[in-house]
């Protein structure tokens, strides 16, 4: 039976067709080889019909490689290389070869229970097809329920396929291979519940593979990320490491012609599966952004950055209006950028009961300077407890303006730098436990899905950091809003002293 590889056509005599790079842009080798046995993987394949391309030999070269002990001789393995462009067949090729040749106990993991589906289905119809009656008699058991796909084989070999939870792979005993399929989206989380199932293996044999196309910034990526990183910069030892990213991201007003030479560096089963006239396609129907990461493999610099607050506490703390749940307190918090042309501008409310919810109130630019914003944030004192404000100089100038439109004592707050260690941790602290709400607000909701923790000071502390296209001020001026709101014991409705 053949494999899910597309075969390439056969051209003419007279054609001359350009193939992708079967060498990678970057390739790292930290271990020591004493020889592959990849030449007999490869010949498996091939008698179930997987002809592997020049640059998966190579791959498998790697992979496959082991030590004089015959243990591997390297614990981790990478590729990254676009999509379409052949991971699975791969995959395919070494897991049949660890699992029907050498008996090994294999956990696969995917992103999403489908996809782990997928690469089980590839997998079990070698071992059930009667075209392939040596792989069929050395089944023992092959598990079909959902989410739980495993093949068994007399050998005392063994794959199971799982879609990654924070608890998934605990309670696997015994495995030496773990393969990470879509490691774009392996959070840390994850990582930390299926490691660890290596450091028990009976024979000495571990080994880690992570296969995956740069994350963008939708995906977490923090694990693909720092292991790529570290291994081209040579800080991994026993690693391989195959990378086919391009380095630099394309001109704003580039035409197809000027990627193309990227496109056949980045995409090694180009003119053999990949065709060029519907990458040209690709690239006229999509975002060059797209484009850069889905087909030239770039990582851009938010790639594999952590966002300070994970995707599923914000969403779950997400509510569609404040309302009148929140009667008690209202605070303000103001946050301009670090060289004052911007600002962020929040509002926080609380329910009296431990309880609060926060918005992003506007946002804006002071090219016509802060006075107007200083008189809106100072004509609701009467309704308003305080204001937290924070950005060097600009605040300066603010707080100046409060004073002359006679703000009542105590209503600005400058926060200190552990005051915004505070109001940090405060926030994402609050919206875990469910103490804290916030609106579904798009401005806001980019931030939060973008913006990484800012180190601050020597002793651990952190603030939420901008990124190249993403402007940390909307989420810091809510938590500047939830720490005033903790903070002030001035009453609006109580006659003031003017500062």
């Amino acid at each position: 039976m053949a494999s899910e590889q597309p075969q390439p056509s056969c051209p003419s005599s007279r054609e001359t067709v350009r193939r992708g790079s079967q060498e990678p842009r970057r390739h790292v080798q930290q271990g020591q080889v004493e020889y592959s046995e990849a030449d007999d993987a490869i010949a498996l394949g091939e008698d179930l019909g997987i002809d592997p391309f020049p640059w998966q030999r190579s791959v498998l070269g790697d992979w496959c490689s082991c030590r004089y002990t015959g243990k591997p001789s390297f614990v981790v393995c990478g590729l990254d290389v676009p999509r379409q462009n052949g991971k699975n067949a791969i995959l395919e090729v070494y897991e049949l070869y660890r699992l029907a040749a050498c008996g090994w106990h294999i956990l696969h993991t995917a992103h999403r229970v489908k996809t782990a589906k997928k690469s089980f289905n590839r997998l079990v119809r070698y071992f059930t097809d009667d075209e392939h009656p040596e792989l069929k008699a050395l089944v023992r058991q092959i598990r079909r329920t959902n989410g739980e796909e495993a093949i068994y084989l007399t050998n005392g070999g063994s794959i199971e396929f799982i879609a990654r939870t924070n608890g998934s792979a605990r309670g696997f005993d015994d495995i030496q291979l773990v393969v990470y399929d879509e490691a774009q989206e392996l959070t840390d989380e994850q990582y930390d519940a299926i490691s660890y199932t290596l450091s028990a293996s009976s024979t000495g044999e571990r080994q880690t593979v992570y296969t995956g196309t740069p994350p963008n910034e939708a995906c977490p990526g923090t694990v693909f990320a720092r292991a790529r990183r570290a291994a081209l910069d040579g800080d991994s030892r026993n690693t391989s490491w195959f990378s086919w990213s391009t380095l630099k991201l394309p001109a704003d007003d580039a035409m197809f012609d000027d990627v193309l030479d990227a496109v056949y560096a980045s995409n090694p089963s180009m003119g053999y599966v990949l065709d060029e006239d519907y990458t040209a396609s690709e690239f006229a129907g999509g975002s060059l952004l797209g484009f850069a990461h889905e087909r030239l493999g770039w990582w851009s610099k938010e790639a594999g950055v952590k966002r300070a607050i994970s995707a599923q506490v914000w969403d779950e703390s997400a509510i569609s209006a404040i309302g009148s749940l929140y009667p008690r307190k209202t605070a303000f918090g103001l946050k301009f950028t670090p060289d004052g042309s911007r600002y962020a501008l929040a509002g926080c409310k609380s329910d009296g009961k431990g309880g609060f919810a926060f918005e992003l109130v506007k946002t804006g630019t002071t090219d016509k300077g802060i006075r107007a914003l200083a008189e809106w944030v100072t004509a609701r004192k009467g309704t308003a407890n305080c204001v937290a404000v924070d950005g060097t100089g600009a605040a300066d100038t603010f707080a100046g303006h409060a004073a002359d439109l006679k703000a009542p004592r105590g209503y600005v707050l400058r926060p200190s730098t552990g005051n915004v260690i505070e109001a940090s941790a405060g926030m994402l602290d609050a919206l875990t436990c469910g103490r804290a709400k916030h609106t579904s607000q798009p401005e806001l909701d980019a931030a939060a899905a973008a913006c990484p923790r800012r180190p601050i000071g020597a002793k651990g502390g952190w603030g939420f950091g901008s990124t190249d296209k993403q402007d940390s001020a909307p989420l810091e001026a809510c938590a500047l809003a939830l720490w005033a709101i903790k903070k002030t014991r001035r009453n609006p409705k109580r006659r003031q002293h003017i500062q």
